[in-house]
């Protein structure tokens, strides 16, 4: 029998790198997985296993972007007509681009906290009514939030916001039963380069440079976070609330 046998799981940003890994590892554990994400093509790709992660066919996928209230709560209404709860909630949807503060603007500040802070907050809120007593919310943060980095100001403010959630919900919500905990990673081998507008030896540069600034001189695969997430998720970790977990290959 799997570690979440008969769990409900919702993974928003589910369709690609830590999400969709973590996906599939829950489903592989005996979850009925269901994965959000902005775009139907995308996720159509992730739940009839087209996408690089085969292992996933089993999925199921609602489209939301969740910088919308409204279509966050029309998700949550479909997944309480669908499944009538969910067990498990990831916090996982997220946007990161870098850029120094001198051409940050208004847009690329929304933009951020927008998905990762409002998008984050509101999820949690629409879903909690679904989130049966006992039942677990992984947050998805970052190791940025607690180092010094050029051109991260944006991007690592949010994760410090995320962070804080992963605090006081967990002690909102304890009466409950229902634990909250955060995941931080270091540099994930995910598709996210490609949309940090850097050029390629940039982002060459700046890849490499991150490696090298972890002791373990490389970057995490997305089925090394999702293994932590399952940890966290799972009975495993039933004494554990509001705590966070730094799977950052020693970067900090």
């Amino acid at each position: 029998m799997g570690k979440l046998e008969n769990k409900i799981a919702l993974i928003t940003g589910g369709t690609s790198g830590i999400g969709l890994a973590t996906a599939a590892l829950f489903e592989a554990e005996g979850a009925r997985v269901i994965v959000t994400g902005r775009s139907a093509v995308t996720g159509r790709g992730a739940v009839t296993g087209r996408s690089a992660a085969p292992a996933a066919a089993g999925l199921d996928f609602l489209r939301c972007d969740v910088t919308k209230v409204d279509q966050i709560a029309h998700m949550a209404a479909q997944l309480r007509e669908r499944y009538g709860r969910v067990d498990i909630l990831f916090v996982n949807a997220g946007v990161c681009r870098f850029r120094p503060i001198e051409q940050v603007d208004e847009a690329f500040f929304d933009q951020h906290f927008n998905t990762n802070v409002k998008g984050a907050y509101f999820t949690i809120q629409q879903i909690l009514p679904l989130i049966p007593d006992g039942g677990s919310i992984l947050l998805n943060a970052s190791v940025a939030a607690r180092i010094g980095r050029p051109r991260i100001s944006v991007y690592a403010a949010t994760k410090a916001a995320v962070r804080s959630l992963g605090r006081t919900i967990a002690a909102e919500v304890a009466p409950r039963r229902i634990r909250v905990n955060t995941i931080s990673p270091g540099p994930v081998a995910t598709p996210l380069f490609p949309k940090m507008e850097l050029s390629p030896d940039a982002a060459e540069h700046m890849q490499k440079r991150m490696a090298d600034g972890t002791a373990l001189k490389r970057f995490a695969q997305p089925e090394e976070i999702a293994r932590v997430a399952l940890f966290l998720a799972s009975e495993d970790a039933s004494y554990m609330l509001g705590a966070e977990v730094n799977v950052d290959g020693g970067i900090l």
